[in-house]
């Protein structure tokens, strides 16, 4: 095999993304997989000894090659896809599913595993590889290693089905929102709409050879329509359709609802052939969460505490919407339009003027700066090769100046580019015989471009979504684990996970960060006190209503998944209703397909762990409180959060020993007490009763 290949580079060093062809994927994957079979079969040898070097290390050194290379394919394939590329990554996906498999219920590495756990030298082992032999042998039963016969067999095609139906979801959505546009020829129509949003249309359809303004169902579009555009029937036809994404209302090859109804009966299946009653106690078995009765019990009593605060949110919204805007009766494609004018007129901001003060260069400096005073590393800006030329690359600096990782941001939405925001990994830190490899991040965002020559405009919403997936970079980034199988995001608990990033988030509502965050476009002065002060007023603006959307989703789920076997789309849809009606204060038509592009649930890897968001806030709102009890005063009198001592404790027990150890004895190592919800209900201004 060619040495030319990207994707065969060593470990060790820096991918050249700007070289990988689409016909690099499968070469390359299929070498890796064959070269890792055969190091499988070794390390599965009865006749080595029960040692970790001999069993574990050269197991590692060898796949962790072809998971480097398996997640670059999933990683352009979903921030550059092409048709072409998109055929590569499917032609490998049923070779990788399989290969996973395979090694899941391979008897002879669970019974190598079985014997480093029982020999007389684990004791002597470090904390962490003893973690990752009890891991190991907790996911080798989870992936079936103990079934026989026909179990065995249907295990593993229900694993290659589940895959490849996820991947078809995830198709259907990009597509769905690609293929759809509306073209503008009357400017009329475009009343109220930022300029630059008007700007960004023109040139789109420009760019497609016609004249007029061509809207999208990408955010930096869609979500402005709806905040701002006077014309009601404009805001109904984007609302109609970024509503029925992936469904049967739309394209008949788009449609997810077979994907759905697939999906829950192989994950019921899989959950029943592991010997339990539903998916959703399947999945507990590795989070924090004990069992679904616990998380159902969590979500109704959060929904209990938010649900008084939703119906006066609506009230108030429904009697502004009346008197202000002469709407007597609020539609769906209502709500965001009239929550922004009453949230302009209550607070005398808007979220436009907010922007001007959020350029992303500046954006970017602060964030830096407030990394670098809570956990003293710095990121630094590298000639590395990218995907794209809005990626960026950066490495991160020790105090002693030695590059600790590498974190490529890409933040601008565009065609070809799944939705979203998220994080994930090339490769994770690994001490080894070999030395230290460094952890690579990807930090992906769908913010607007840059346009006219200036830089790209942040709203503050896109500003607490970069520190939430910055959180999560960090995880990754500042750990200090050795061993792969217990970083960050190979063993926290996935109930867990989003501590880090919500935790980042607070910051976005100090004085001192916010205003190191803001340089105006053009005039470079930082954001006022008083326009902070307004967006700090409004800080819970709604929060009774968004808390009960989290909780609405976070239900769905856990009820859709806590059955003993899948359900059809009907009782899907029925299944939401239900919720909604439980705890939901506002409720969309009858067409309204959310779930068919939920892909999260189906495509992401939150089936059965939605409910995460809200369990994590709990322990990330309460992390967070402990840098409020030990704010010092800044030189306004104001207390600064931004405590380095804290901060380092934090990355002492929460960033650093990444999954080495339960998430539960993490926060407490941290905290020194259990979680408590006070925080959260204090930060998201449910602590009083609403008044009349």
């Amino acid at each position: 095999m060619s040495t030319t290949n990207p994707l065969l580079a060593p470990i060790d060093g820096l991918i050249d993304y700007s070289a990988i062809q689409p016909s690099h994927i499968e070469p390359a994957i299929k070498a890796l997989i064959e070269e890792t079979r055969v190091a499988v079969q070794h390390s599965a040898d009865p006749a080595l000894p029960a040692q970790w070097d001999a069993i574990v290390d050269p197991l590692e050194d060898v796949s962790g090659k072809l998971w480097r290379a398996w997640s670059v394919a999933g990683h352009l394939n979903a921030v550059v896809n092409t048709p072409e590329l998109r055929a590569a990554y499917n032609a490998c996906l049923p070779l990788v599913t399989e290969f996973s498999t395979w090694v899941g219920l391979h008897t002879g590495l669970y019974a190598q595993y079985k014997r480093l756990k029982a020999s007389e030298a684990f004791a002597t082992l470090s904390s962490e590889r003893q973690r990752v032999i009890e891991l190991a042998l907790r996911d080798f039963r989870l992936s079936g290693v103990e079934l026989e016969g026909e179990a065995r067999a249907r295990y593993a095609e229900v694993s290659d089905q589940q895959a490849q139906a996820s991947q078809k979801f995830s198709e259907n959505v990009l597509d769905s929102v690609d293929q759809w546009s509306l073209y503008i020829h009357d400017q009329a129509r475009l009343a109220g709409l930022p300029a630059d949003v008007v700007e960004a249309a023109r040139i789109a359809a420009q760019e497609d050879g016609k004249d007029g303004w061509k809207l999208v169902l990408k955010m930096p579009c869609y979500l402005p329509v709806m905040q701002h555009a006077c014309d009601a029937s404009l805001r109904q036809e984007m609302y109609r359709a970024y509503s029925t994404i992936a469904s049967e209302q739309g394209q008949p090859q788009l449609d997810n609802s077979a994907l759905i109804e697939q999906l829950l009966g192989l994950r019921a299946e899989e959950a029943a052939l592991l010997g339990f009653d539903s998916y959703a106690a399947l999945r507990l078995e590795t989070r924090m969460a004990e069992s679904a009765t616990q998380v159902l019990e969590f979500l109704r009593e959060l929904a209990a505490k938010a649900k008084a605060f939703a119906i006066k949110d609506l009230a108030v919204l429904r009697e502004f919407a009346h008197q202000n805007l002469g709407m007597d009766e609020l539609q769906p494609w209502d709500i965001t339009f009239a929550s922004e004018r009453m949230r302009e007129e209550r607070y005398a901001y808007s979220e436009e003027e907010v922007k001007q003060y959020f350029t992303e260069p500046q954006v970017l400096k602060g964030l830096f700066g407030v990394i670098h005073t809570l956990f003293g590393v710095s990121l630094r800006r590298c000639d590395a090769p990218v995907w794209h030329e809005d990626a960026q690359a950066f490495e991160v600096v020790t105090a002693e100046n030695t590059v600790s990782g590498t974190l490529y941001i890409d933040l601008y939405a565009r065609q070809g580019k799944q939705s979203g925001a998220w994080v994930d990994s090339e490769r994770t830190r690994r001490l080894s015989t070999h030395g230290l490899q460094t952890p690579v991040i990807w930090l992906t965002c769908n913010f607007s471009r840059p346009q006219s020559g200036k830089p790209a405009l942040l709203t503050h919403d896109d500003v607490i979504t970069l520190f939430h997936e910055t959180g999560h970079a960090l995880h990754a980034l500042l750990s200090q684990v050795s061993e792969p199988g217990v970083s960050p995001f190979a063993a926290v608990e996935w109930d867990a996970i989003e501590l880090p990033s919500q935790f980042m988030e607070n910051f976005c509502w100090e004085w001192p960060v916010l205003r190191g965050l803001s340089a105006h476009v053009d005039t470079g002065e930082p954001l006022p006190r008083e326009l902070f002060d307004k967006l700090l007023a409004a800080r819970n603006f709604h929060s009774g209503m968004q808390t009960l959307r989290q909780v609405e989703f976070a239900l769905f789920d856990m009820l859709i998944h806590h059955q003993s076997q899948g359900l059809s789309i009907q009782a899907v849809l029925e299944t939401l209703t239900e919720v909604r009606n439980e705890v939901a204060v506002l409720f969309p038509p009858e067409w309204h397909r959310f779930p068919h592009n939920f892909s999260h649930l189906f495509a992401g890897g939150y089936g059965a762990g939605y409910y995460s968001y809200k369990w994590a806030e709990v322990l990330s709102s309460d992390a967070y409180a402990a840098f409020e009890e030990n704010a010092q005063s800044g030189p306004d009198g104001l207390p600064d959060l931004l405590d380095a001592k804290t901060g380092q404790l934090f990355l002492k027990e929460i960033l650093a020993i990444g999954g080495a150890r339960p998430a539960s004895e993490s926060f407490v190592a941290f905290r020194g007490r259990q979680p408590s919800i006070d925080a959260l209900l204090r930060h998201s201004g449910l602590v009083t009763e609403p008044s009349a």
